[in-house]
């Protein structure tokens, strides 16, 4: 018998096995986290793109408004500036500049790297689950957390990903498919330059059969069916982004949410030219123009940086042909504003009607 108190309730201490994930750059509201954690699952918090004063504060508030646990998601990889190329792809980016009048170009950049800051201060204030994206904490970082009694999930897209993480010492692996939108946790992109593209049809059993530690699913999920799949396919619980990007309380840009609500499982692509990564997002016309230049994006995080002033002069235009348009494949049924703590209520709810 299928239960829905699964292991990762245990050691999550939640009541429904939903993660929300951490999407960094905006979604992830205090009142989304809060939100989520109080309806039963964890909310959490995308820090990665936080100054370290942003995150200490934002957690403190988090603290203020709900007693039930969250998480943070934060980097772990290093960040290794590229900026080689800078003129070669300013050029491909001017006609966007120009589309926004966007009057002011930088000169020279540097991306952030408050990686190791942004672990200290999760730490220092007591937050009692960190979640990592594009690789593990280190040995030492790994030590700390074990003393202070914080879970580590470690986010991985290949079998050989979810064994590293088990190695390091992570407490569960979220198995990323590559229906999910955003950026996916692939380790290194030498090995899949666009990302491994493992649906999470055939990653989640694979997983589960390969590691000892629980498995949450990710890619694609939006309701309670998707829940009891994956609870069949092996894992102890989901995490679901998306969706979380469409709730009300989600700090998504309200043009970036009416262009998830208009689109559907053709909408997206998988593509480099905001970040320099691979994202799943919603093709626009940002991303056919880039892409038709035939100019290759700088590595990530040097070409989401130097696009950022883009990205923030189309928000200001309302304009969705210019934004980072994230989403998965899974959006039909998304079409309209609704709180988060429904779409948590309602998936379990269509999951214990299935399961009775």
């Amino acid at each position: 018998m299928i239960s829905l108190e699964t292991r990762i309730c245990q050691l999550l201490k939640i009541d429904y096995p939903i993660i929300q994930a951490g999407m960094a750059g905006g979604p992830t509201t205090v009142e989304l986290v809060v939100e989520v954690s109080e309806a039963g699952g964890l909310g959490t918090l995308g820090a990665a793109y936080m100054t370290p004063d942003a995150l200490r504060q934002t957690i403190r508030e988090i603290r203020s408004k709900t007693k039930k646990n969250f998480g943070v998601n934060i980097f772990a990889a290093t960040v290794n500036d590229d900026f080689s190329r800078l003129a070669e792809v300013q050029k491909a980016l001017s006609p966007f500049r120009s589309q926004l009048e966007i009057q002011e170009v930088q000169s020279s950049y540097q991306s952030p790297d408050w990686s190791v800051e942004q672990f200290t201060i999760c730490i220092q204030e007591g937050v009692p689950v960190i979640s990592t994206a594009f690789g593990c904490l280190s040995a030492e970082q790994m030590k700390v957390a074990k003393e202070r009694q914080v879970k580590i999930v470690a986010m991985v897209t290949t079998v050989e990903e979810a064994k590293q993480a088990e190695v390091s010492g992570a407490d569960a692996i979220v198995a990323q498919g590559s229906e999910a939108g955003g950026h996916r946790s692939t380790f290194s992109l030498e090995n899949h330059p666009a990302g491994a593209q493992i649906g999470t049809l055939s990653l989640v059993p694979q997983v589960a059969d390969a590691v000892e530690i629980p498995v949450i699913a990710a890619g694609g999920i939006v309701d309670g069916r998707g829940l009891v799949a994956s609870l069949i396919l092996g894992a102890q619980g989901i995490q679901i982004g998306t969706c979380f990007v469409a709730a009300k309380e989600s700090g998504a840009h309200a043009a970036y949410k009416q262009a998830v609500f208009e689109s559907n499982e053709e909408s997206t692509v998988v593509t480099k030219s905001f970040s320099g990564r691979p994202a799943r997002g919603i093709k626009n016309r940002f991303i056919q123009e880039f892409e038709q230049s035939g100019i290759q994006p700088l590595p990530f995080p040097s070409q989401n940086t130097i696009t950022k002033d883009i990205r923030a002069a189309a928000a200001r235009a309302n304009d969705p042909a210019y934004m980072s348009l994230w989403a998965g494949q899974s959006t039909r049924s998304l079409t309209k504003e609704i709180g988060a703590a429904e779409i948590v209520q309602t998936i379990i709810e269509e999951a214990k009607k299935i399961l009775t």
